[in-house]
C-alpha cells in the first residue's frame, strides 16, 4: 500500500499588473515545465503575507508589490509525486521593479500573461483556479483592496 502523505502548506502570490499576471516556468522534479505564480512553503511562525513576500523576493528579486491579501485556497494532490498541498493563494498589485530569475535551478523565466490567455501547462493549483472560473480581476474591490467573499456572508448560520 502506498503511504499517504501528510499535507504541507503552500503559498502562492498572484501579482496583477495592467490586466496581466506574473508567472514563471518551473524547472525540476516538482511540477517541472509548468507555469506558476511565485510561491513555496509556509515556514514556521510565518504569516501568509510574510511567506508570500519572502517567496517573491527569493524567486524574483527586487520587485515591489502592494501588501498581499488572501484570495482563495486549493487542495492540490500530486499523485505521481506523492505530494499533497493545501495552497493558500494571496494577491497583490505590482508597484515597481522587474522580476529576475533568482533561482535558475528552479525556474526558467518570468513573463506577464493575460488571465484569459494563460500559457500551458499550468501548475495544478493554478489550473484548479482556472477550472473554478476564478478571476483575480473581479474578486476584489480595487478602491480599497478588500476581499469580496464569493458566496459567503458575514454572519453565522443559525
Amino acid at each position: 500500500m502506498t503511504e499517504i502523505p501528510t499535507p504541507r502548506v503552500g503559498i502562492a502570490l498572484l501579482i496583477r499588473k495592467e490586466g496581466k499576471v506574473l508567472l514563471h516556468k518551473r524547472k525540476g522534479e516538482h511540477a517541472g515545465g509548468c507555469w506558476a505564480f511565485p510561491g513555496g512553503h509556509l515556514e514556521g511562525w510565518e504569516t501568509f503575507e510574510g511567506a508570500a513576500l519572502r517567496e517573491l523576493e527569493e524567486e524574483a528579486g527586487d520587485i515591489q508589490v502592494t501588501p498581499p491579501q488572501y484570495w482563495t485556497v486549493a487542495n492540490t494532490r500530486f499523485y505521481d509525486e506523492g505530494k499533497h498541498y493545501v495552497c493558500i493563494f494571496m494577491i497583490s498589485d505590482w508597484v515597481s521593479g522587474e522580476a529576475t530569475v533568482m533561482e535558475p535551478e528552479k525556474n526558467e523565466n518570468w513573463e506577464w500573461f493575460d488571465w484569459n490567455d494563460l500559457p500551458k501547462p499550468l501548475m495544478l493549483g493554478l489550473q484548479q483556479l482556472v477550472e473554478r472560473s476564478m478571476n483575480p480581476f473581479t474578486a476584489f474591490d480595487p478602491p480599497n483592496g478588500s476581499f469580496l467573499e464569493l458566496g459567503a456572508t458575514d454572519q453565522c448560520d443559525e
